[in-house]
């Protein structure tokens, strides 16, 4: 492949927070065709239509930044976000009324969800898309966005009326492309969910209220030529054939920085997920080299490594920061993550070369492993690394049911692994002797000081002050006081743009 268009990769990402929001697959795809084809009704220059254009397919990159949250309360928050989206949340009691017809949670969990989030929804709003735009400011510009797509990105949670969130921003103090992306999103999930009349008749009801009257009115006009960009055999091809203005070419071994966001977003899915997809891709890369792997491969096996668990996003993260034993029905859920990865990557050409290392990396060469259960000879060397990194890498690492693991454990495992047939045994040889090439750090970013960044590490993961002064045997006082010098120093003010900073700063695992 001697050239990658970035918009297929920003593409990927669009059909993971798909996934993410319980959305329909390429439901941000067509979110974007029809801001785009808005954007060009109201006679938008090229450089404003491009805006619009990246805002709408990344509308949702900030879906992740509560997830955490969002499974403690509502007990999946896929399905929360799925309600969220589909519904009409301006009106908090209308909103938890209208749940109680939405998903199929049991009476019981639904009548406390409803109660919660009447309770909660009129101070915590502001809070939780705090982190909404937080996560969307970070990642924007690592993924080439201009300033003002990363507004209209900051806004996605934001009404026409004012009645929405965190800044409860009205009319005109909403930008343009703001507006559009609120449109087109609302006029792809009517669509999906109506005939054409009721779907209008929708984005009539919704007029003055949570859309723009204007634009709405433009729409109605003639709703058969917008919906119409929809009208397409695939819709990823139609995207990329929209794209307004020349499109960013970049050669494969430069879209690390670009794999590299889309594992933030991934990683957020779990407490104890964070900094997990770097972690891999650094032992990965590091194994490689010593293997004599070429620069090419490498570049490739960092990449998958870095996207090797964006199926993450289909998995409530109720099941991800979970303490306690999964049943089996979760052990599906789970086993399915790898399937998820193999095609958001096999959908976008741009990425399609990465679709078996990534997706491969539970897959044993005893042929236990999941989803495809293939065995030794169907597994490339890349995709034998990438299975001994991720093994090394999770035992090292704490999670919800246990501590991480000392090295040596996970290099015991390793060989262990190795010896019952299960993993490569020159790729586990590799990968833990890459787990000793990390240098000591001597200084941190921002100034901050290695006690804050233990601080950063708990706060990332949701621990309380209480809980983190625990781990640190300190006191509550002493956290707060780092805590406010962390937010200081770093400008993030929310769990998930702390969670963001230390893992774009390569401070987590810790």
């Amino acid at each position: 492949m001697a050239s990658i268009r970035v918009t297929e990769v920003l593409a990927a990402l669009s059909l993971t927070t798909d996934l993410a929001t319980g959305m329909p697959f390429e439901k941000g795809l067509a979110v974007c065709l029809i801001a785009n084809a808005m954007a060009e009704r109201i006679g938008l220059d090229e450089p404003d239509r491009r805006i619009v254009f990246h805002a709408a397919l990344l509308g949702a990159v900030g879906c992740t930044s509560r997830a955490s949250e969002n499974a403690e309360a509502y007990a999946d928050d896929i399905a929360f976000q799925q309600a969220y989206h589909t519904l009409d949340p301006g009106d908090p009691s209308v909103f938890a009324a209208q749940m109680d017809t939405f998903g199929d949670w049991a009476p019981q969990t639904q009548a406390a969800m409803r109660d919660r989030f009447i309770t909660q929804a009129p101070q915590g709003a502001p809070i939780a898309v705090r982190s909404v735009c937080e996560v969307s400011r970070a990642l924007g510009p690592r993924l080439g966005l201009p300033e003002a797509a990363v507004v209209a990105l900051t806004e996605v949670k934001e009404r026409f009326d004012g009645l929405g969130a965190p800044d409860r921003l009205c009319g005109d103090e909403l930008s343009l492309a703001g507006r559009i992306l609120h449109l087109a999103e609302q006029a792809v999930l009517a669509f999906r969910a109506r005939d054409r009349a009721a779907a209008l008749a929708e984005l009539r009801r919704r007029a003055g209220g949570h859309l723009d009257p204007d634009l709405v009115s433009i729409f109605a006009a003639d709703p058969g030529a917008v919906w119409g960009v929809l009208d397409q055999h695939d819709l990823l091809t139609a995207v990329v054939s929209a794209e307004p203005g020349l499109p960013t070419i970049i050669r494969p071994e430069d879209r690390d920085h670009l794999c590299a966001a889309m594992a933030v977003v991934v990683d957020l899915k779990g407490r104890y997920l964070l900094g997990h997809s770097a972690h891999v891709a650094q032992l990965a890369d590091s194994a490689a080299e010593l293997t004599g792997m070429n620069a090419t491969d490498r570049a490739a096996l960092r990449a998958a490594a870095l996207l090797h668990d964006i199926g993450r996003a289909a998995v409530s993260s109720a099941v991800w920061d979970r303490p306690g034993p999964l049943g089996a029905g979760d052990w599906e859920r789970v086993r399915l993550h790898s399937y998820w990865t193999d095609r958001v990557l096999r959908r976008c050409p741009s990425l399609t070369d990465l679709a078996e290392i990534a997706s491969g990396h539970h897959e044993r060469l005893d042929g236990s492993g999941y989803h495809r259960g293939v065995r030794v000879h169907d597994l490339s060397t890349a995709a034998r690394l990438l299975a001994a990194a991720d093994v090394f890498a999770a035992m090292t690492e704490p999670r919800p049911h246990r501590p991480a693991h000392k090295p040596s454990e996970a290099a015991t495992h390793l060989s262990a692994e190795a010896a019952a047939g299960r993993l490569d045994r020159d790729a586990c040889a590799a990968v833990v002797e890459a787990a000793g090439l990390r240098p000591a750090r001597t200084e941190y970013p921002c100034g901050l000081t290695e006690r804050e960044v233990d601080v950063l590490r708990l706060a990332a993961r949701g621990l309380s002050n209480r809980r983190i002064a625990a781990e640190l045997v300190v006191s509550e006082r002493t956290v707060g006081h780092h805590l406010a010098h962390i937010y200081d120093k770093t400008g993030r003010r929310t769990r998930a743009g702390a969670a963001v900073f230390a893992m774009e700063h390569g401070l987590l695992p810790g």
